[in-house]
């Protein structure tokens, strides 16, 4: 990045305009003082929040005197210009604390287990930002020496162990200079591609000869988001282009607004690959191999990039993590070099050329590429990977995220944790002393805890499988699972030959929980039990309102651009996303006529559960009737599996000669495949899916593959204990209550669903509402205006 850039931000400098770039020193440090192997073996590693109450009794036990957070930078001029591009290297960073009165700079680690076993390229790379914090220190203060410090703090015990060395300040700044000549080549290429990268971008052109209608208007109020940096709620109809109608302006900003990261957030690995091939699109091509001037990172699940799932994460059990830092250098530049767009396939082959693991290379890639393609979680989850590189480098982000609708269930899982009290048990009987009595102990306080809740709920001891709501934080019980954190942690790291996969799992698991209790509020969550039967429960931590984790991440972005074919009432998203107060909402118009899509309505019909039965016949003579009509391909959706094998079964029993197939209970991938390979062009036959499933929205059936859509719900969430408490929850906060419960995501999903039909500006199709309450007013209004539904009501296409 350019000195400077964000104070023009309108402007591009000359190809001669002195090059700056700025790097933290943790990034130095990383880049130039680690080797050997890759190390993922399980190390007690403290939360951030623990490390940051460790990092406060250190300093709180310092003098009055001590400099806490002490911000630090300093200039490295290269010492010939002619031999290199670059001008300036701006190093910065915030050393942990320095004591004025002893000359002593500090740096301040937290750990659990045995400080022997810290890894030696841990520790080296500890030394050395410690040293650049101490040239920087003497360079500021004009100090000839100084006393640097590596303060271990082991959170089990609350013990210090402090390593110290004196060193003069001719020394330190000859390995501050040794290290930035190190990383001056790597500087000096990341300057001018950001330069290049920024003059490319303010001369990009749509990939089309026009836009398609609404598409100009969607990049429109992307553009001017970025410009204003404001966030986006952008409610646009499926089948304008939504993907490249936002990365478009998005990519157009970026020199503008002095963006460093452009981040596209999908919910499903579909949405990824729109948006690398509108990427590919933008650069001149069709595919990841074109040459781009910015570049590109898919970002994928580890489980999937592992090319050794039998084998530990470390360099003695796995031949792609020795040595892993030593050969990364080689490969890093390597997938740089090529300047294609770096998918999964990509990454992996650039990988596995260098004998490195494609998961971490694609991990470290994310430091340097310019837009990134990856999931939600990447950027919203509680362990956020992109997220900490944003707020650890500093940098100016933006964030598109597809399918908007659906971060509001995913925030909620993202930010909810469950324990299992039969697995506790088992695991009680067969862990060594040191683990089984901190586990017994919290085994006596689950036990007590579920007591307390049946007396509440005045259920007997024997009862079937009952759900309550506790009236307070179980303090007790977390407490316990503080000390079982504490004890498993301490355990491994002091026998990690012991590691069992159960144990490590139950302790993801808890510390999982216990963080997320740190944060309890009753604004946003709940504590609640399940059980099943004596000694079988389910403690949740039940996020209900992800807005209030969600609001900092949308907050650190310059500009958050949500859009989706369904985002109203737009007052729902700002309260359940946690939006700022000046977010823009617009609705981008369609590019449908409403002669295109034969909306109807079965007001004859109610899918009431008390009515399911009865409702079977007329909706096998609905979906015949309208077969014979206009035979084709079709899909039908129910709220349930039962509702849809029962539906089904009748068809098949009435309607032999109608080819039909059924959506099952946990589908993998090549099953789902085959369901959709059935919708061919020009084919005939009913698929039978359940609404908000995996066929009810994301799939492209275009053409001729899918003649319309039966839906026969309202997809009301069911009237269950979770679903009662978040409505007298979103009643409480927002006073809408039953809407933001049950109708809002239910009639989100019918016009997924129903959006499957139309998919390209020739298509044509037919959408069959069945139940009477698509006829309501309020249920009417949250349709796409374009289907101009009221109009219809007294027309002969509602039925």
């Amino acid at each position: 990045m350019r000195d400077g850039a964000r104070d023009d931000v309108g402007s591009v400098e000359p190809d001669d305009a002195p090059l700056v770039y700025r790097v933290a020193v943790r990034s130095l440090c990383e880049f130039t003082a680690k080797t050997g192997d890759l190390d993922h073996r399980f190390t007690p590693t403290p939360s951030a929040q623990e490390g940051v109450a460790g990092h406060a009794r250190v300093v709180a036990r310092r003098d009055h005197d001590y400099m806490a957070e002490l911000p630090l930078s300093g200039d490295y001029v290269p010492a010939g210009e002619a031999d290199s591009e670059l001008h300036r290297l701006i190093v910065t960073g915030r050393a942990d604390g320095y004591d004025p009165d002893s000359n002593r700079l500090e740096e301040i680690k937290t750990y659990r287990g045995r400080l022997d076993r810290l890894p030696d390229n841990q520790r080296a790379l500890h030394w050395a930002q410690v040293r650049t914090y101490g040239a920087l220190l003497c360079r500021r203060h004009g100090l000839s020496s100084v006393t640097l410090a590596l303060v271990y703090l082991d959170l089990g015990t609350d013990r210090e162990t402090v390593l110290t060395d004196t060193v003069d300040a001719v020394s330190l700044e000859g390995e501050f200079q040794q290290r930035c000549d190190t990383f001056l080549a790597w500087a000096c290429q990341e300057a001018r591609h950001r330069q290049q990268r920024d003059q490319a971008l303010t001369r990009l052109t749509f990939p089309h000869t026009s836009f398609r209608t609404g598409q100009r208007s969607l990049a429109e109020s992307t553009f001017k988001a970025a410009g204003t940096g404001r966030c986006l709620l952008a409610q646009a109809p499926t089948g304008i282009g939504k993907t490249l109608g936002t990365l478009f302006p998005m990519l157009m900003a970026m020199p503008r607004q002095a963006v460093d990261r452009l981040f596209f957030l999908s919910m499903k690995t579909s949405g990824r690959a729109l948006a690398l091939d509108a990427l590919a699109q933008l650069a001149g091509g069709s595919d990841s191999s074109v040459s781009t001037p910015w570049r590109t990172l898919e970002l994928i699940a580890r489980d999937k990039a592992c090319e050794h799932p039998d084998k530990a994460c470390h360099g003695e059990a796995c031949p792609l993590a020795a040595g892993f830092y030593d050969r990364l250098p080689q490969a890093r530049q390597a997938a740089l070099d090529g300047a294609g767009i770096l998918d999964r396939n990509a990454v992996r082959e650039v990988a596995l050329a260098h004998d490195i693991c494609p998961y971490y290379l694609g991990q470290e890639l994310a430091r340097w590429c310019d837009v990134i393609v990856g999931d939600v979680n990447y950027y919203f989850d509680t362990s956020a990977m992109l997220y900490a590189l944003t707020l650890a480098n500093d940098w100016r982000v933006t964030v598109l995220v597809d399918e908007a609708h659906n971060l509001v269930s995913r925030g909620q899982g993202m930010y909810s944790a469950t324990l299992d009290q039969k697995r506790l048990n088992r695991l009680r009987r067969t862990t060594p002393a040191g683990v089984s009595r901190p586990l017994a102990r919290v085994a006596r306080q689950w036990a007590a805890l579920v007591k307390q809740v049946k007396a509440e709920a005045g259920t007997s001891a024997t009862a079937e499988a009952t759900y309550r709501v506790l009236s307070a934080s179980p303090d007790t019980l977390l407490r316990g699972l503080s000390h079982v954190v504490a004890a498993i942690s301490d355990y491994l790291g002091e026998h990690p030959e012991a590691a069992d996969p159960e144990l490590q799992t139950f302790l993801f698991d808890t510390m999982h929980f216990t963080r997320l209790a740190e944060s309890y509020d009753e604004r946003h969550s709940l504590f609640d039990l399940t059980w099943q039967g004596r000694g079988s429960s389910q403690l949740c931590l039940r996020n209900l309102v992800p807005a209030d984790f969600l609001a900092p991440r949308l907050a650190r972005s310059h500009s958050t651009v949500l859009f989706s074919a369904t985002l109203s009432p737009q007052r729902y998203y700002r309260d359940l996303l946690g939006l700022p107060t000046n977010t823009v909402w617009v609705e981008v118009e369609s590019p449908f006529e409403a002669s295109q899509l034969d909306v109807r309505i079965r007001r004859d019909i109610s899918t009431r559960y008390a009515h399911r039965e009865a409702s079977v016949d007329p909706i096998v003579a609905t979906l015949a009737e309208q077969y014979h009509r206009m035979p084709g391909n079709y899909l039908a959706f129910f709220s349930s599996f039962a509702y849809l094998e029962s539906v089904a079964s009748r068809f098949t029993a009435l309607h032999a000669d109608i080819p039909q197939w059924r959506q099952s209970p946990c589908m993998d991938e090549r099953a789902r495949e085959a369901f959709l390979a059935r919708f061919t062009p020009g084919g005939k036959g009913v698929g039978f899916a359940v609404l908000g499933g995996a066929f009810a929205e994301g799939v492209d059936l275009t053409g001729d593959r899918l003649s319309g859509a039966f839906i026969a719900t309202l997809g009301l969430p069911p009237c269950d204990p979770i679903n009662e408490r978040l409505k007298h929850c979103l009643q409480a906060r927002f006073g809408q209550g039953a809407d933001y419960a049950y109708q809002v995501p239910g009639l989100t999903k019918v016009v997924q669903a129903a959006g499957r039909v139309i998919r390209g500006p020739e298509e044509q199709g037919v959408v069959i509402l069945m139940d009477d309450r698509f006829a309501r007013t309020d249920v009417m209004a949250m349709m796409p205006q374009w289907w101009r539904l009221s109009e219809r009501l007294s027309s002969r296409h509602v039925s």
